[in-house]
């Protein structure tokens, strides 16, 4: 084997130092990142896409139910709306009550997306849904709020202003920056409100 020049080897170890270093800021941003990559099947991806790659942190995972063709547990790009769960479920179905829900609020990780069914003589019941159902928080009225173990009319009055004021909300979590809203109230307001 030949011997290499002292200009090879300094060559060759700049080489070998710059690649454990990329390699070792590699491994130091996916740590950091916390994203593992999922592929995404090729029925989930746009047209375009017969395979991809999708980061979970840059993923929403929704389950859309109620009155829609199927119903299930959707993964979206980070951003989507209601409107675009509700689409990947195959879209509504005729019975649904698309008004009492907002199909523009944003979608948020873990969220449960219902659209309502339509009841007698073609009334949502109360809140815009089947009687056991979640009030939308997007157009629930100070009466409905008022329904809710915790909230009085008043705090319903401000849950609405509070709402109108950030142009809708995309979680009820959100609801925690309305003043008398505390830790109880929340769990009653998850419990009986979906975005």
């Amino acid at each position: 084997m030949p011997e290499l020049s002292r200009s090879q080897v300094v060559v060759y170890g700049a080489i070998a130092v710059a690649l454990l270093l990329v390699g070792a800021r590699a491994i130091r941003a996916e740590e950091g990142s916390g994203a593992s990559f999922v592929a995404r099947p090729a029925a989930e991806s746009p047209a375009s896409e017969a395979f991809s790659l999708s980061g979970q942190a840059s993923d929403v995972v929704v389950d859309v139910t109620g009155a829609v063709e199927r119903p299930g547990v959707y993964r979206l790009p980070m951003g989507s709306r209601v409107d675009d769960a509700i689409r990947r479920a195959g879209g509504v179905s005729p019975r649904a009550e698309l008004e009492a829900i907002n199909r523009a609020a944003r979608l948020a990780d873990g969220q449960q997306v219902v659209v309502p069914r339509q009841g007698p003589a073609g009334l949502a019941g109360p809140g815009g849904v089947e009687a056991e159902g979640p009030i939308s928080l997007g157009t629930a009225t100070v009466e409905q709020l008022d329904t809710i173990d915790g909230i009085g009319p008043v705090t319903a009055q401000d849950i609405v202003e509070f709402r109108d004021a950030h142009g809708g909300l995309a979680s009820v979590e959100q609801l925690d920056q309305v003043s008398g809203i505390g830790p109880a109230t929340m769990e009653s307001l998850r419990a009986r409100l979906q975005p």
